[in-house]
């Protein structure tokens, strides 16, 4: 069937209630208007957001749910838990957990896991908080191991 509203990822927020670092999803409504940098698609699966067809972008390996563009990658030097990670700018179709302190191996961060919103597999990561001054950068910022996606749309 054609798909004729596109839903907004539901980034994650903090929650001032809950704690500084715990966090629950952002409500929006379908009458906030369109989706910025997002197209309507026809699909077997319907995913909450889709990348534009004509950008080179990672899907998730289980489910091919959109994950993030290329242009948002900002690097291939991590490491996960399950091998090579990739740092992401922002992502789309992914939920967060609550965020938990974790020694990493640049040391201790406020991280939240993350899941893709189809199959709820967990991807990897979001960094929430970084206590050394020089691993600031990563604050907001996602991490998705490679085990877990796979490259779409002109890779040639």
């Amino acid at each position: 069937t054609a798909l004729t509203c596109v839903l907004p990822c539901f980034p994650c927020e903090p929650s001032g209630a809950d704690g500084p670092f715990l966090l629950r999803p952002r409500a929006v409504s379908p009458a906030s208007g369109p989706v910025p940098n997002t197209i309507a698609m026809t699909r077997s699966k319907t995913f909450q957001a889709y990348l534009p067809s004509c950008h080179r972008t990672y899907s998730c390996i289980h489910c091919r749910a959109h994950l993030a563009n290329h242009d948002e990658l900002i690097s291939k030097s991590f490491q996960g838990s399950q091998g090579r990670a990739y740092l992401f700018n922002s992502v789309v179709n992914v939920g967060c957990g609550p965020a938990e302190e974790r020694v990493l191996l640049t040391g201790l961060h406020a991280v939240a896991d993350i899941y893709c919103e189809n199959c709820k597999t967990t991807l990897g990561w979001k960094y929430e908080h970084a206590f050394e001054s020089s691993q600031k950068y990563k604050e907001g910022k996602f991490i998705i191991e490679l085990a877990h996606m796979i490259k779409d749309n002109g890779w040639d």
